[in-house]
């Protein structure tokens, strides 16, 4: 048998960061194929991002009324599942959010200081309804109505994820550990013959400086799955004491109010993780739950309480935990 070892590479993308790690014989480099995974990852930028005006995306959300719109097929794939989640959800996710995470502060647009006022939410929400889209599966086409405007930042680092993942499965490579943003997925065994581990950062930590275990939620294996996780305290503003988070209910108009410091979901793919977070955040803890439990849902909230912060787990979750 071949010597293995595991072989880093990073990168950056979509305003954030990528790495990847992954076992491979002694005599191959995953540097040669950093193009490939840099392509994967710059792909769902280049079709996804509401921060460049050439992306599928914003072209499509820019054009007039009444109008189809042929989509790349990543594209169309995760606009797809954005809309099951939406449709599963009962709007509560909702893709076409854009117009109030713009509003907010939270999109391309500048920056926001002060919340803004109950007429400008109110006229943001009317742009707001998963349901005004149509698709055409096969043409891969979505249907502008009319001032829709999608967002897939919930889903886009996800789906990206799992893009890295195929793109090392087409090369042969049998274990690998992909991030994106902070999502991650993991498949196959270290050379010792130990599964990737990871560990679930507790909120306040500083980000990339997590140095000791008390700083870590809890500790788990993602050899075959994906995790992702969802915080309030990475983008938000503050007004007159009240701290405004970019998690924007779709349904009211306005960031969530209730204590939930983050959430993370475990899914056999990060594309089922990524909205999953966001989904959670908006529902909170108590209807959260019940429809992590329903669906059988590996769910991990963290909330702020008056004594600090409190964990609570799915069975699905703390079944994980075990395994």
């Amino acid at each position: 048998m071949k010597d293995l070892i595991v072989q880093s590479a990073q990168g950056h993308t979509m305003g954030t960061t990528w790495s990847v790690r992954a076992v491979l014989p002694v005599e191959l480099t995953l540097r040669s194929w950093q193009g490939g995974i840099q392509g994967a990852v710059d792909l769902v930028d280049d079709q996804m991002s509401t921060y460049k005006s050439a992306s599928a995306l914003s072209r499509f959300n820019r054009s007039p009324a009444g109008t189809w719109h042929v989509l790349p097929p990543e594209c169309f794939e995760v606009v797809k599942y954005a809309l099951h989640v939406a449709c599963d959800s009962d709007g509560a996710y909702d893709p076409t959010l854009g117009p109030l995470v713009n509003l907010w502060g939270f999109g391309p647009d500048a920056a926001c200081s002060e919340p803004p006022s109950d007429a400008v939410i109110d006229a943001a929400r009317e742009r707001i309804g998963w349901w005004k889209l149509k698709l055409d599966e096969l043409t891969h086409s979505a249907f502008q109505p009319g001032g829709v405007y999608l967002d897939l930042s919930s889903v886009a680092k996800g789906y990206a994820v799992d893009l890295v993942g195929r793109y090392l499965d087409s090369l042969g490579v049998e274990a690998w550990l992909v991030e994106v943003g902070g999502e991650l997925k993991g498949k196959g065994m270290k050379p010792d013959g130990t599964p990737w581990r990871i560990g679930i950062e507790r909120p306040g930590a500083a980000v990339g400086a997590v140095a000791y275990m008390d700083q870590l939620s809890q500790v788990l294996t993602l050899s075959g799955r994906a995790i992702a996780t969802s915080g309030d305290y990475r983008r938000q503003f503050e007004n007159d004491g009240t701290r405004y988070s970019h998690h924007i209910d779709p349904r009211t108009g306005r960031p969530v109010p209730h204590a939930v410091a983050s959430v993370s979901i475990l899914a056999s793919e990060a594309i089922q993780a990524d909205p999953m977070g966001t989904l959670m955040t908006v529902l909170g803890p108590e209807q959260g739950m019940a429809y992590a439990r329903e669906r059988g849902l590996a769910v991990m909230f963290i909330l702020r309480g008056a004594s600090g912060l409190e964990e609570r787990l799915s069975p699905a979750f703390e079944a994980a935990l075990m395994s």
